[in-house]
């Protein structure tokens, strides 16, 4: 057994009183009959009567149902569940209807870009410009069933685009302007998509980037396109030929919602394509408007008044998930830009001029305000701020006592999750403390647990993470997967009838856990395993390491443990190995500590920032470099150069 770790933020009886969460719970005893005293027994309630819980959910959540649905759950079938058949709805009518919080009046999105311009939308403006859009689309000739891609940044109007695309039942896909055209169109071309969003150009770290000759290429490699809209962003009225200019969108309308089924398809997202043609995972309206409904009016307990803010680019799953804040009546707060231009206080000044109420980030920027040595609370006023989002990678404990004592008394909500679920199963609750280094809970109706090999539960244990019973969030399906033969072989392998997730996880007695990293990259030494993340917690908690990457070539007895280092500028890396050497003995066990270590001038890193643990081990093991990892899937492809370099 474990120690239990320091408890670092409890919460306020008065605030559990007034959240969201125990009015569910009141709400289950006088409409259901349940009883459920915390949320440890609301849990476990939620992930053994699926259908009670989740019919319940819709119900007190006021999901919008145009078409009442023969059952909850038809088939609890993993793959192929089968959620609120018949039902139809519209995950664009929950952004937009008039709700709490969403007069005409009230603010929406608040948006925000690196060189100072900025944007405020009410959702009255929201709900025109939207119109305007729908109607325009319609005209161009998208309908339900069809794609509508974007090529651009975090704005309001990429939000809008969406949103009418939403509306008309089109299916979405986005990426981020900073993609190569390779990467765009391996995820693009693969949807057949009929009409294309994109910006002139973006801005990033000081500079301006323009990528209409991106788009051109684009054109050309998507044939199934029969129009393109050109929306301005470096300049007020950009040019090229052939295109569509978005204000000839923007027109008086009628706002409307076409109602589809539960599983009709939303939006498009994809896996990170390092070995091979990105995955395209897709979701459904119902099971995201049920599920980001949970996870942001029960969990995060947003409302009307709340502002919701999350670094991300559209190429990531959390732009999805922070324009949900629509959904519960709060206003998003966009950012487009560095997080780190012209320095690291940008986004903590963000937060202090917009009164962020829920600051979301990744683990590596809190990590890196940690090393540079900023004391948020003491230099911007945080007083609005009540909770801290981190995801990306594990929070290292460090990490979280930064939080606790540079940030504030706020909650930190460290969560896991993923792109194939477009939500997280590991999380935080309004009613649940946060110990050191911990994600707090198991999220409601999600039914998290850690595996040995032979598929036995663990507790306090490390095992693999598995969800055994299904979300309805899960994939409705894979693009071009007819028979579901590669969703079964990405996802319910090895284990049957139950979603192998690909990391390590803990569950503590307490019902929190720990994620270690990604299993496929463990450390296995002298028969000793070990997640990656244990090991760069301590790497990078020097100063003198601003990024690493661990290798274990091994294979039984075989092969070295290698140690990557980008160092510091003019940081000898002889004189803090010893270092490095003792502190990992100390800290993990002479077993993890590696045989050499390396210095290079980049880690590769995926599109989406995710360190290429898995390609580079098959680089190092012999495997040609084109076919370990594809170069577009990279967000700095030259980096690999080192690692092939070191073959044999």
């Amino acid at each position: 057994m474990t120690s239990t770790p320091e408890l670092l933020w409890r919460p306020d009886a008065d605030r559990v009183a007034a959240s969201r969460m125990a009015e569910f719970r009141a709400w289950l005893r006088a409409e259901r009959g349940v009883v459920v005293e915390d949320y440890t027994q609301l849990w476990e309630w939620s992930t053994t009567e699926l259908a009670g819980f989740w019919g319940a959910l819709a119900e007190f959540l006021d999901v919008r149902f145009h078409d009442r649905a023969e059952t909850v759950l038809a088939d609890e079938s993993m793959p192929g569940a089968v959620w609120f058949p018949g039902a139809t709805l519209n995950y664009a009518e929950h952004a937009l209807a008039r709700a709490p919080g969403k007069a005409d009046d009230d603010l929406a999105v608040i948006f925000d870009r690196e060189d100072g311009r900025s944007e405020r939308l009410t959702y009255g403006e929201l709900r025109a410009q939207v119109a305007g859009v729908r109607a325009s689309l319609a005209e161009l000739g998208v309908g339900r069933g069809d794609r509508v891609v974007a090529l651009a940044p975090n704005t309001p109007a990429t939000l809008v685009a969406f949103l009418a695309a939403a509306s008309l039942g089109a299916t979405w896909s986005s990426c981020s302007p900073d993609f190569g055209v390779r990467a765009i169109a391996d995820r693009f071309t693969q949807i057949e998509p009929k009409v294309l969003f994109a910006v002139d150009g973006y801005v990033y770290n000081g500079r301006e980037f323009d990528i209409r000759a991106t788009v051109q290429r684009l054109r050309t490699e998507i044939p199934s396109l029969t129009a393109t809209v050109l929306m301005p962003y470096l300049v007020e009225s950009p040019e090229l030929p052939g295109t569509v200019a978005w204000g000839s969108l923007l027109r008086e309308a009628e706002l409307e919602f076409d109602p589809v089924p539960f599983d009709h398809p939303l939006w498009v997202l994809y896996s990170s394509g390092t070995t091979g043609l990105p995955k395209g995972i897709v979701h459904g309206h119902g099971g995201i408007v049920l599920e980001h409904l949970k996870a942001l009016a029960l969990h995060s307990d947003f409302g009307p008044g709340d502002r919701f803010f999350w670094f991300t680019t559209t190429g990531w799953m959390m732009w999805n998930f922070l324009i949900g804040g629509l959904l519960v009546g709060a206003t998003v707060v966009m950012y487009d830009g560095s997080p780190a231009h012209p320095d690291l206080n940008t986004l903590w000044h963000l937060a202090e001029k917009n009164k962020v109420t829920y600051f979301g980030t990744s683990a590596p920027y809190i990590q890196s305000c940690l090393k540079e040595g900023l004391t948020p609370a003491s230099t911007h006023d945080l007083s609005s701020l009540r909770a801290i989002g981190s995801t990306g990678a594990p929070l290292s404990p460090e990490g979280f006592t930064w939080l606790a004592e540079e940030v504030g008394d706020v909650q930190i909500c460290s969560i896991s999750g993923g792109t194939d679920l477009c939500a997280a199963f590991v999380g935080a609750s309004p009613d649940v403390p946060v110990w050191r280094g911990e994600l707090s809970c198991r999220m409601l109706g999600a039914a998290v647990a850690a595996y040995d090999d032979a598929g036995n539960p663990l507790v306090d244990e490390v095992g693999e993470l598995v969800i055994t019973r299904p979300m309805p969030s899960m994939p409705t399906t894979l693009w071009n997967d007819p028979t579901g033969e590669r969703l079964r072989a990405a996802y319910f392998e090895p284990y049957p009838n139950t979603w192998r997730h690909g990391d390590w996880i803990r569950i503590t007695p307490r019902g929190s856990a720990v994620i270690y990293g990604r299993s496929d990259s463990t450390l296995n030494r002298g028969g000793v395993r070990m997640g990656t993340s244990e090991f760069y917690r301590v790497v990078e908690s020097f100063p003198e390491v601003q990024d690493s990457l661990v290798i274990d070539t091994s294979a039984d007895t075989e092969g070295e443990l290698l140690c990557f280092l980008v160092l510091a500028a003019d940081v000898d890396l002889t004189t803090l190995e010893p270092t490095l050497r003792a502190e990992l003995r100390r800290a993990l066990s002479p077993r993890h500590v590696p045989d050499r270590f390396i210095p290079v001038a980049e880690v590769p890193r995926t599109l989406n920032g995710k360190k290429c643990e898995v390609p580079v081990k098959k680089i190092l093991a012999g495997m040609p470099a084109e076919r370990a990892v594809s170069r577009d899937a990279l967000a700095n492809p030259e980096s690999l150069a080192v690692f092939v370099n070191l073959t044999p």
